[in-house]
């Protein structure tokens, strides 16, 4: 699905036209009615961008030859050649869409994205405020200590926050602020220790979420007691419930099957459970997980499936909740009471499908 980021008609600074001076060249589609509009448009054009067989063409022109072109008998529309980007069928169908246009977008939230980073110049994420890493950066790359070398913090933070204005997609809570928390190193990889260390952090921070796209198959106490002891302090703990299905009797990773941690399963576009989500008593949400398009590293398009961006979905509903003043206990009780029953196992989707639209009250 595309959505438009300006460039219809001339007004409002549309693929900033409006907000140019008239002798600055801007980039105008012109249709025409007849050659003598073809005509028009060419004469008019410091240079010609591309030409259509539908009567049409992409033309450089001074702005004050947009006025001039728009009343021409002979030309059909003037239009800013703006732009379109792609958008992630998952923050659709959770109702994001439909919450941001309303208003909701988490601005005042505080969410960590505690992972391998993230990359902090990317022009996707503009929201991006402190952090802090407990593995080292590698590479070049590495402004921040808690850049990201790896690229699936940046990818899980663009499904939670990624700006209106990125050309990859819209995050569910575009307005809130994201903070890097590095407990992954480059191979994505990292011990109890520092994962525990991280999420510590967070807790004395008092950030509002706490974003755990990662996990293993067995449990650590000292990664469980720092989040209980974040949850204690006020944040709302997202995970990522794993890969590993389907898994019979539940398989769940840690630290997503915690108490404290909301464990989140991946679905796909038919509303079924996607192939790799692990399941089990433990979950208590669902969300989108497959074929996701998101930032990476560098400020790249890509798309992506996991149960990561599945937890990233569910983390950007809850700042969306934080950014009207819900605690974390709170926010968590409303996501589970207006989530949407589709049907699967509750061992499958927990309360159900995650709405955003819901939870805001739309």
């Amino acid at each position: 699905m595309l959505q438009t980021t300006g460039g219809s008609l001339l007004a409002l600074g549309a693929g900033g036209v409006a907000s140019a001076a008239p002798d600055d060249t801007v980039e105008i589609n012109v249709g025409f009615k007849s050659e003598r509009g073809r005509k028009a448009a060419l004469d008019a054009a410091d240079e010609t961008v591309r030409e259509f067989a539908f009567d049409a063409m992409t033309v450089r022109v001074p702005k004050r030859a947009v006025e001039t072109l728009d009343s021409n008998p002979n030309v059909r529309y003037v239009e800013a050649n703006g732009r379109m980007r792609a958008l992630s069928w998952g923050r659709t169908r959770i109702g994001a869409d439909e919450a941001n246009a309303s208003g909701y977008a988490g601005e005042g939230a505080d969410v960590a994205v505690i992972d391998t980073g993230i990359d902090a110049d990317n022009p996707c994420l503009p929201n991006v405020g402190n952090g802090k890493a407990f593995v080292e950066c590698f590479g070049t790359d590495c402004e921040n200590p808690w850049d990201d070398d790896n690229g699936h913090g940046t990818n899980v933070a663009g499904v939670i926050g990624a700006s209106q204005s990125c050309d990859c997609t819209t995050g569910v809570a575009p307005d809130a602020t994201l903070h890097g928390v590095k407990v992954l190193d480059d191979a994505g990889s990292g011990s109890y220790a520092d994962i525990a260390a991280g999420i510590e952090y967070v807790g004395e921070q008092g950030w509002d979420v706490g974003n755990i796209s990662l996990g293993g198959s067995s449990g650590s106490s000292a990664v469980e007691d720092a989040c209980q002891y974040a949850a204690d302090r006020g944040v709302l703990l997202v995970g990522a419930a794993g890969g590993s299905g389907p898994c019979g009797d539940g398989c769940v990773n840690y630290p997503a099957a915690y108490p404290s941690v909301v464990a989140v399963s991946a679905t796909d576009e038919n509303d079924a459970l996607a192939s790799f989500s692990s399941t089990g008593p433990e979950i208590e949400l669902a969300a989108p997980g497959v074929n996701i398009p998101t930032t990476d590293s560098g400020g790249g398009c890509t798309t992506l499936s996991g149960t990561s961006f599945a937890a990233a979905h569910v983390s950007g509903v809850a700042a969306l909740l934080a950014g009207e003043g819900y605690s974390a206990a709170d926010a968590r009780t409303r996501m589970r009471d207006t989530a949407e029953d589709i049907g699967l196992p509750s061992d499958e989707q927990g309360y159900g499908l995650v709405d955003a639209a819901a939870a805001v009250g739309l």
